[in-house]
């Protein structure tokens, strides 16, 4: 399974041809998937509201069903403990996301992070970055921001 996930990044990343439409629907779950997992991981406590909004988060935003959710929710822990950088999933994202995949993205980290009520330093920071590194302009880092804090369980 993890050496799937393995080739999974290599391949997107190896590609130079930067065409969006050989993107896949999965492959774009996938890579969504792995950064929600990120904040959910980062404050080092993966509670049970916090996977709720996951798994709420990726079934409403992609429309799967719950055993698609539940494979990509697997997948997607692997690959988010196997990662060493955010600049495997950011790159994709900026290769192949629009920029209302991207501020959907940014507000679902948000809404993954106050999830629990508690929102943490740490989880705060990375979506910053996370933002940043995609190139959403600091507006929509905060409308997106807002928009969670009004609605975190989507």
């Amino acid at each position: 399974m993890l050496n799937r996930i393995a080739r999974f990044f290599e391949s997107r990343l190896s590609k130079a041809d930067g065409d969006s439409d050989t993107f896949s629907d999965t492959e774009r779950q996938m890579t969504a998937a792995a950064l929600l997992m990120e904040v959910a991981a980062t404050d080092r406590v993966f509670d049970e509201a916090e996977l709720a909004a996951f798994k709420k988060i990726l079934a409403e935003v992609y429309q799967l069903s719950d055993a698609e959710v539940n494979e990509l929710q697997n997948r997607a822990e692997q690959r988010q403990q196997d990662a060493t950088s955010l600049f495997q999933f950011t790159q994709l994202v900026n290769d192949h996301f629009s920029h209302e995949e991207k501020f959907v993205l940014v507000k679902s980290m948000w809404q993954i992070a106050y999830a629990d009520g508690d929102l943490d330093k740490y989880e705060e920071s990375l979506i910053r970055r996370v933002a940043e590194l995609i190139y959403l302009s600091h507006t929509d880092f905060l409308v997106a921001r807002n928009q969670a804090r009004e609605n975190p369980t989507v």
